[in-house]
C-alpha cells in the first residue's frame, strides 16, 4: 500500500506542528490529519469536503459558543 503524500494548510504557524494537512487517500476520497497527532486522520469524499468548504465560505457554519479560533 503507497503512503499518502501530505500537504500542509498555507496558514500552517512558521512551519511548526500546528498545522491542518490533507492527502489524497483514493480515488475519491481525502484524508484529513493534525500535524500535532499524524497517526489519526478522517476520510472524506471529495463531495463532502468541498460542500463543508463552500459552507466556510459562505459563513454557514458557526463558531461553537465561547470559542476563540
Amino acid at each position: 500500500m503507497t503512503q499518502p503524500t501530505w500537504k500542509r494548510s498555507s496558514f500552517c504557524a512558521g512551519g511548526g506542528n500546528n498545522c491542518v494537512e490533507v492527502a489524497v487517500s483514493d480515488e475519491d476520497g481525502i484524508a484529513i490529519r493534525d500535524s500535532v497527532h499524524p497517526a489519526r486522520s478522517i476520510k472524506v469524499s471529495r463531495v463532502a469536503l468541498t460542500t463543508f468548504i463552500a459552507g466556510v465560505r459562505n459563513g454557514e457554519v458557526n463558531r461553537p459558543p465561547g470559542s476563540s479560533v
